[in-house]
């Protein structure tokens, strides 16, 4: 049954398509791999906040903490095991990406999920009832497994799934669901921590079972995409899926497009080779920047130690999980925000002004953290205080609506379909390696550059608004099939690298 249509346009030819909700159904049942990788997001940076969990596991963490005026406030939190426990999960996303794109093509997208949402149950239930260290870093290793697996196979299958025109609000049902996930991690952190016992952090790590099982059962009901079924030699099977989807009878020329791509892409016995090849450059030096670029904005340094960072800062335990739920709170909204527009005003005007108003509001926290939180000073008076989470909030905003969704978006939409599953593994594993980066060294950076993090973080926003003004191309309504066609021989510089 369809909830409307429209015709959507590839070079000469029309495809008709109405916004089935069969289509609107599976999208948001494959975006909950989106809320599983947000509530781990979320949840890792609440717990290392818990005094009960750094008393179990990291007791030299738990001592520096309730020591006052020996170490600087900046660095209570320097440990490397510490940024272990949350950068662990991203080292094993970072590797198992590297066979997701294999698994991806011959399995396709649906069962990629449905082994993402494996790893994520048997890494959540391991977390949530160990007693020693190493176990607890072995359910994250799991859990990054499904992470690699998930963020493969996801935004492909929305990308492919949805129709043209509102490609880009569906695909951005991932990062929503991401910004979700990161919420829920937070409220349910800030109730956590307040149950008597200790015992507090387990609940949060195990509630990490809600989404996963929502990803499996999710991943059971779907269809496979057309193009992953017709790559894949299921012809007759992908033509009937893609009328479902599509909500009406005459699919034949969007069947044909998918088709001549498909014969394309069989003629690539190495996905990778292919990928570095010159015609491909173009979307691989995208994917690649976009992943670099999004990672230093600083956004995860601030979404992983949200309630540890309000804590430096000299908030209270339980007003820095209340701090964390709010900005979590504005990454929700925010997203909702780039589902309306994406479509409307383009990829370029979200990005361009997103880095105004990040480099503005990490100024001003670096100016203030400055000023105000010494080494050992114990807090912010409340008007300095409250201006940091709005700034923190004026940040995190500006990055929901624009490069946390548009950095996964435009990548998908952009590898033509031969390099596509070997361009989303790139994709996955820049992102991973640069998030394990900064997950591994963001405690440690603070206490050695204190408040200069926020402006080494506002430097490379500079960097990426130049990219963007001169390098990165619109992909607004422009079919999956032809962005070859459209886009890359269109832009005044990455044309030079498309063949005849």
């Amino acid at each position: 049954m369809a909830g409307g249509g429209f015709a959507s346009t590839s070079g000469d030819v029309n495809f008709e398509a109405k916004i089935t909700y069969t289509v609107i159904i599976s999208c948001i049942m494959a975006a909950t791999g989106g809320l599983m990788f947000g509530y781990d997001i979320g949840i890792s940076g609440g717990v290392t906040s818990m005094p009960s969990f750094l008393q179990h596991f990291f007791p030299d963490v738990y001592k520096k903490i309730q020591e006052h005026g020996v170490d600087s406030n900046y660095c209570k939190y320097d440990n490397q095991t510490l940024q272990l426990f949350t950068s662990s999960l991203y080292l094993a996303a970072l590797v198992a990406t590297m066979f997701a794109s294999s698994v991806t093509r011959k399995l396709g997208r649906k069962h990629t999920m449905l082994i993402a949402g494996i790893f994520f149950i048997v890494g959540t239930v391991l977390n949530s009832v160990v007693n020693s260290l190493s176990l607890l870093i072995l359910g994250r290793l799991l859990l990054g497994c499904g992470v690699g697996f998930a963020n493969q196979a996801v935004p492909v299958f929305l990308s492919e799934i949805a129709p043209t025109r509102i490609r880009g609000a569906l695909n951005i049902l991932f990062q929503l669901n991401i910004t979700i996930g990161i919420l829920i991690a937070n409220i349910v952190n800030y109730f956590t921590a307040q149950i008597k016992g200790g015992y507090g952090w387990r609940i949060s790590l195990a509630l990490a079972g809600v989404p996963a099982l929502m990803l499996t059962l999710g991943s059971l009901l779907v269809h496979d995409t057309p193009n992953s079924l017709i790559e894949r030699g299921l012809e007759d099977e992908g033509k009937i899926v893609l009328k479902k989807i599509r909500g009406v009878e005459n699919v034949e020329p969007e069947f044909q497009e998918i088709l001549k791509a498909s014969k394309t892409a069989k003629m690539v016995k190495n996905p990778f080779k292919n990928l570095i090849k010159r015609h491909n450059r173009p979307p691989l030096i995208m994917a690649v920047m976009l992943q670099i670029f999004q990672q230093f904005t600083g956004i995860n340094a601030i979404m992983f130690y949200a309630p540890v960072l309000f804590r430096t800062l000299g908030f209270k335990s339980e007003a820095s999980l209340y701090s964390a739920v709010i900005t979590g709170a504005v990454n929700v909204l925010s997203t909702l925000v780039s589902v309306y527009f994406v479509d409307k005003v383009g990829r370029r005007i979200l990005l361009l002004e997103a880095c105004v108003q990040m480099f503005v509001s990490q100024v001003v926290i670096g100016m203030v953290l400055g000023m105000k939180v010494q080494d050992h000073s114990e807090s912010l008076n409340t008007g300095f205080a409250v201006l940091v989470v709005v700034m923190v909030c004026t940040f995190v905003s500006s990055f929901a609506w624009s490069w946390g969704p548009l950095g996964w978006l435009i990548p998908s939409e952009t590898f033509p379909l031969e390099a596509r599953s070997a361009g989303q593994s790139v994709t996955v594993f820049m992102n991973m390696l640069f998030t394990f980066i900064i997950a591994q060294g963001f405690l440690s950076m603070m206490c050695h550059f204190k408040f200069g993090i926020f402006f080494f973080f506002s430097a490379w926003v500079l960097v990426m608004s130049l990219f963007t003004i001169f390098l990165v191309p619109e992909t607004k309504n422009i079919p999956i099939e032809e962005m070859t066609e459209k886009v890359w021989r269109n832009h005044w510089f990455w044309k030079s690298f498309m063949e005849d």
